[in-house]
């Protein structure tokens, strides 16, 4: 009889048909529906195999108790909500999903820009509550000829700077981890320290992962360095804008506006940024397309499928703490 497998989708689906039409003939699908790992724990303990998207966190706790998992697939881009040390001690390796939404991520960070800049909302609102009034619009830029600068420069920077070129731009990139060179294949300039970017980048929008080096890479000694009047934009992780610090730069008017599609805290607890009149928010949403979301599934699952298969993974990402890996990397 042949082997069948566990896979186990934890959170936010409410369904696995379209995982089902990928892993039927290898694999049973149990859904969770959860955002606690200690029912991942109890409940998931016979897993081969996590589909994990971005409302659970799992630490050791929860993946030390996974006796028969041999891969973790985050379904999407970033994966700091899974501890990677922790699955690669236990031969774990962990796959994110790194291109489905990268056209849409990029088209709503520069939907943010294009709304800040044009004041969008706040004309939009007070016509809607009865007032005409063209004086709103008032400071304004010309976007042709700006600079907006970018940190972190993989696919979905990458795409931003394109469209940030489409409007006439001039864009400028950071990350210290891409080589020599991509920037001549964007068409773009580039900095090797990020003081250097700030201090020309009128606006600023951030594609990097979260990590300890990201985490309140804009802060408000960071901020400080910005162009006063500038502008900026977070699609990216929450922690990496620290709020008290993009607080202090509106209120004193270094800073603009700004636009972020990620917060700290989700859902959103603080009050002082849901008010604030100068700050544009969307709830997490920038990755979303109803052709995205199909992608981030059917390649989350065939990513599982080639764990259980035995066939090479394609987007690992703990190999440098993977100890004895459970299937094949």
């Amino acid at each position: 009889m042949t082997q069948r497998f566990q896979v186990v989708a934890t959170d936010a689906l409410a369904e696995v048909g379209q995982e089902r039409k990928i892993l039927d003939d290898v694999a049973d699908i149990l859904l969770l529906q959860t955002n606690d790992e200690a029912d991942v724990a109890k409940r998931g303990i016979a897993a081969d195999v996590l589909l994990v998207y971005h409302t659970i966190k799992l630490t050791e706790r929860s993946i030390a108790a996974l006796p028969k998992c041999k891969g973790i697939v985050r379904c999407g881009v970033g994966y700091d909500n899974i501890d990677i040390d922790a699955a690669g001690k236990r031969g774990i390796v962990v796959c994110n999903v790194p291109d489905y939404g990268t056209e849409e991520v990029a088209d709503h960070a520069l939907m943010l820009l294009m709304a800040i800049a044009r004041r969008f909302l706040s004309v939009a609102n007070a016509l809607r509550a009865g007032t005409w009034d063209p004086q709103l619009a008032l400071g304004t830029p010309r976007l042709r000829g700006r600079t907006l600068g970018i940190i972190g420069c993989g696919r979905i920077g990458s795409a931003m700077a394109l469209r940030g070129k489409a409007l006439g731009m001039r864009v400028v990139i950071y990350d210290p981890y891409k080589p020599d060179g991509l920037e001549k294949a964007l068409g773009v300039e580039r900095t090797y320290r990020l003081e250097d970017l700030l201090a020309q980048s009128e606006f600023v929008s951030l594609h990097c992962p979260l990590t300890t080096e990201t985490k309140f890479i804009l802060n408000a000694q960071t901020m400080a360095l910005l162009p006063k009047g500038a502008y900026v934009i977070n699609t990216a992780r929450g922690p990496c804008v620290d709020p008290n610090g993009l607080l202090h730069a509106l209120d004193a008017g270094h800073v603009a506006y700004a636009a972020l599609d990620v917060v700290v805290t989700e859902p959103l607890d603080d009050e002082r940024l849901r008010n604030h009149p100068r700050i544009v928010l969307t709830p997490h949403t920038a990755y979303y397309s109803v052709e995205a979301f199909q992608e981030m599934r059917s390649k989350g699952a065939a990513e599982a499928r080639r764990i259980l298969v035995g066939e090479k993974v394609r987007n690992p990402v703990n190999l440098s703490v993977l100890e004895k890996a459970c299937c094949n990397v």
